[in-house]
């Protein structure tokens, strides 16, 4: 086994900055080429469905990725990963602002995920291994200034870049400042985890990649394809029967690639699920939004991530304040807070209409991604507080994946939804309207109307999900923050005395 080094022996907030740097890069790349998709078509002629590769690609590869991040963060050091992480996303991100061709550029990417999907369960490993239970909640409240604000700026800033120069500079802004990072990390980044040597399971490799990849590849699929479509349906049975023969095998073997057993901690398990169910519904605002005020609205890219962004600032303001109420007072209260504030919200999104304006939109969003802010680090805080040092690679790991999932599951339940209710919608309108097909006008208006009411009706199941999640909230117990545990050792004192 190879030793940490010592407390003293390293300056936490130098290891955390840049971790949390590097962390910002990866995030930031997430969402960046979500607006420069048409030019992709141009500069490569290509169709929309296989342009939007370039972002089912990434999400692939650090869904099939992060399952094996356990085994890698066991195995190796804190430095041998990030620079190795670091290294690979600068040579992705290269390899795409210089791409002659579409397939080159789709390696790039991949090249870019794979150096992101270690980056997350890293930082988080990093943190939980620097700073004691009482403090982590402070930590990793600016670890979600990186989970939150990163993915949500891009939009914005590569809307303002592709309608003013090529969108190759969007990949040569991000270059430079992670190779900074690259630098930064060699000379300050020092080991703090300790390392093992984990025996490698190549078939637990296989059946995961196997499993977590076609379930994510199918669900991807939905939303192009239909949920009938053989895209959709062979993947995800594919990927269901390989995830059980993997999760039978890490039961039985002595030394698992990610360990199952975390879920009989029951803090833990509610943890997850509340996170899982928290990002389909925070994938419902950030995918139906963007669509209904580009295309129902007719606002421009740039306007749509304008209004994104006040709710990203304040989440980003927000979360090193709820980290910090979170070691004072635990995650429960954040949790139903937030979640009301959510649930709330959320329904209000379902109330859209034609004459919605866009400060109400902003409006609403910013307040719902302040509910929001309370909940996403704060409850994963909690439910990985409750596990043993020891497997918090195994939950690190197990939640990112499970989230990956649930962001997919939720942009394809919510795609489908959306359009299928519209469909039925316009024929209704049309139908009770008598409206002919040929007049242009009227069946312009009735498809707005129809895709409005379908988006309501996509905002009304996330609100519903947020519902399921502010029960499950009700019963997370976390262990008490450093305030309330001098105040219980206070009252135990007073009551001796009397």
């Amino acid at each position: 086994m190879t030793q940490a080094a010592s407390g003293p022996g390293y300056n936490r907030g130098l290891i955390l900055g840049v971790v949390i740097a590097g962390a910002i890069v990866a995030f930031f790349n997430q969402t960046l080429l979500n607006v420069a998709i048409p030019h992709l078509m141009q500069d490569f002629q290509i169709s929309t469905s296989t342009a939007q590769w370039v972002i089912t690609i990434y999400m692939l590869v650090n869904g099939v990725l992060i399952p094996t991040t356990a085994f890698l963060m066991e195995r190796f050091t804190t430095r041998q990963l990030f620079l190795t992480a670091m290294t690979l996303f600068s040579i992705g991100t290269l390899l795409c602002g210089v791409s002659p061709n579409f397939l080159s550029m789709l390696g790039g990417r991949m090249i870019q995920a794979a150096g992101a999907g270690i980056m997350m369960p890293l930082m988080t490993n990093v943190i939980f291994n620097m700073y004691p239970k009482e403090q982590r909640g402070s930590a990793m409240g600016f670890v979600g200034v990186a989970m939150v604000f990163a993915p949500a700026i891009g939009p914005t800033l590569s809307g303002w870049v592709v309608e003013h120069y090529p969108w190759r500079v969007l990949f040569f802004i991000i270059l430079p400042i992670a190779l900074i990072v690259l630098i930064a990390a060699a000379f300050l980044l020092k080991n703090v985890t300790e390392t093992e040597k984990p025996k490698f399971d190549p078939w637990g490799v296989i059946f995961s990649t196997i499993g977590f990849g076609g379930i994510l590849y199918g669900f991807s699929s939905a939303g192009g394809y239909g949920w009938g479509s053989y895209h959709v349906i062979v993947p995800i049975l594919i990927g269901i029967i390989s995830l059980v023969i993997f999760v039978r095998r890490q039961l039985s073997i002595e030394h698992a690639m990610l360990e199952f057993r975390i879920f009989r901690t029951p803090t833990y398990t509610i943890a997850v699920l509340i996170s899982l169910l928290l990002n389909m519904t925070l994938f419902s605002g950030l995918i139906l939004l963007p669509v209904f005020v580009q295309n129902i609205l007719g606002l421009s890219p740039v306007q749509s991530g304008l209004l994104l962004l006040p709710g990203s600032i304040l989440m980003g303001i927000m979360s090193p304040i709820n980290g910090r109420l979170f070691d004072k007072y635990g995650a429960r209260w954040l949790a139903i807070i937030g979640l009301s504030i959510t649930i709330v919200t959320t329904f209000g999104l379902s109330r859209l209409s034609l004459g919605t304006t866009f400060w109400y939109l902003a409006t609403i969003y910013t307040f719902r991604s302040f509910g929001l802010s309370m909940l996403m680090m704060p409850v994963m805080t909690a439910g990985l507080n409750s596990l043993p040092l020891r497997l918090n690679p195994h939950g690190t790991a197990m939640s990112n994946t499970l989230n990956a999932i649930g962001g997919a599951i939720g942009t394809a339940l919510f795609v489908s939804i959306m359009t299928i209710r519209s469909e039925n919608y316009i024929s209704e309108i049309v139908r009770e309207r008598q409206i002919n097909p040929a007049d242009q006008v009227q069946m312009g208006q009735a498809t707005l109307q129809g895709m409005t009411m379908g988006t309501n009706d996509a905002f009304l199941v996330a609100t519903c999900f947020a519902a399921a999640a502010l029960i499950l909230a009700f019963f997370l117990h976390d262990s008490p923050g450093p305030e309330r545990q001098r105040a219980r050792a206070r009252g135990k004192v007073a009551q001796q005395q009397t």
